[in-house]
């Protein structure tokens, strides 16, 4: 439906207004599809088409057009639809008093986010509305959804949050031509009032201090001044960027990471042995307890692999954090688990990209999953209440240097 060398011709002919042009091809694109479409429904509603004669057995016939200015994600322009000569035509696609047609686009970007590809996009609006948008009109469409994304990453934040997560999950992304592994880390954070948010994404090749110390300047730079506890993977200096950024801030590394990095080497035949060993010392009640737990544990098995007991042991400062909350905030802070939840729900919409074509691709896609999910997101989290009047003890001024 497109020609692809009139294309090339006229953004060439924009020069320096490509973007401007683009927006008004697409305009022009839109109405010219539009106006064939409401064409095709006077020739069906009619039942004959427009280059044959009369053929209406109640004498209605074409009888000229009716203009008016319609609304569009690329901007106003004029539409003329068809009029029939006793007005009983009542058109499906721009309905007669209609004047804003973003809602085809709003359903583009609806489907883009539920990871359907352009190709399935194409199909779907296609059977509904019985034209084709091309990949190019596609991608136009969801590019919309960038400048949303970078408002979004930049929006200013609470000044103080009781918990932060953050994790990662790898995906394949194409760069230069290469496709390569990308890791996009995910920070969710719970604010005092108990209200669960995505404060950013951020896109990573690799892990550093100094990376993850640039990260925590931006968020101390759209306004969280303090975080009393982060729960974090084991990632590479992320702990000094903390300390330096968050000086205050108690740092609890996910327990179920260290047991995964614990059996990374550990054969299958003592595999369960081995998790059902460890156990004991993250369930312990005390830290006393825990650290009792693991000297049993190294005298069991350091002689076969002594590597676990010697990460649990220079892990242990921030392996132990949770130790000195009630059940309540434990349960909160000992894992990442409501990343991993959020990675779950992301997984759903992505499972049909192998590999993003582009970083754009992928922070579009991880932008709409993060809107579907926050949506869920309506309630504060259990036994709050309780919760904060805990932290309000270990915190007492922190908390109150918020109100």
């Amino acid at each position: 439906m497109i020609d692809k060398v009139a294309l090339a011709k006229f953004m060439e002919e924009q020069k320096g207004t490509s973007q401007e042009g683009l927006q008004a091809l697409l305009r022009e694109m839109t109405k010219e599809v539009i106006e064939t479409v409401l064409e095709a429904e006077m020739s069906s509603h009619l039942g004959y088409s427009r280059s044959q004669q009369n053929g209406s057995k109640d004498g209605n016939a074409r009888n000229g057009h009716n203009n008016k200015s319609v609304k569009s994600g690329f901007g106003e322009f004029d539409l003329s639809t068809p009029r029939d000569r006793l007005s009983t035509f009542d058109p499906q696609l721009v309905k007669k008093r209609q004047t804003d047609i973003s809602g085809i686009e709003a359903k583009v970007i609806s489907m883009y986010a539920k990871g359907m590809s352009t190709r399935d996009i194409s199909g779907h609006i296609f059977d509904i509305y019985g034209f084709e948008l091309s990949a190019e009109s596609i991608s136009a469409i969801t590019d919309k959804v960038l400048s949303r994304a970078k408002e979004w990453q930049t929006r200013p934040l609470e000044s103080v949050y009781a918990i932060v997560y953050l994790d990662g999950m790898v995906v394949k992304i194409k760069t230069d031509g290469v496709v390569k592994n990308r890791t996009v880390y995910v920070i969710l954070g719970i604010d005092l009032c108990g209200n669960k948010s995505c404060l950013g994404l951020y896109i990573a090749e690799s892990e550093s201090s100094k990376y993850w110390l640039t990260v925590m300047n931006e968020l101390k730079g759209r306004g969280l001044q303090d975080v009393l506890i982060f729960s974090v993977d084991n990632l590479s200096g992320i702990s000094e960027a903390i300390t330096t950024a968050f000086p205050q801030a108690d740092i609890q590394k996910c327990i179920v990471h260290q047991i995964r990095s614990s059996l990374k080497f550990v054969p299958w035949k003592h595999y369960r042995a081995v998790t059902a060993d460890l156990k004991p010392i993250y369930k312990a009640a005390t830290e006393k307890q825990a650290k009792e737990e693991l000297d049993v544990f190294a005298k069991k098995w350091d002689p076969l692999y002594p590597h676990i007991t010697k990460s649990w042991r220079n892990n242990w400062a921030e392996l132990s954090t949770f130790f000195k909350y009630a059940p309540s905030i434990r349960k909160l802070i000992y894992t990442t688990n409501p990343i991993e939840s959020f990675h779950r729900s992301v997984r759903k919409v992505t499972k049909t990209r192998v590999v993003f074509p582009t970083e754009d691709s992928l922070v579009k896609l991880f932008y709409l999953a993060v809107e579907g999910v926050e949506k869920k997101w309506t309630q504060i989290l259990r036994e709050w209440g309780q919760i904060y009047a805990e932290l309000t003890i270990f915190y007492p001024d922190r908390i109150l240097k918020s109100v």
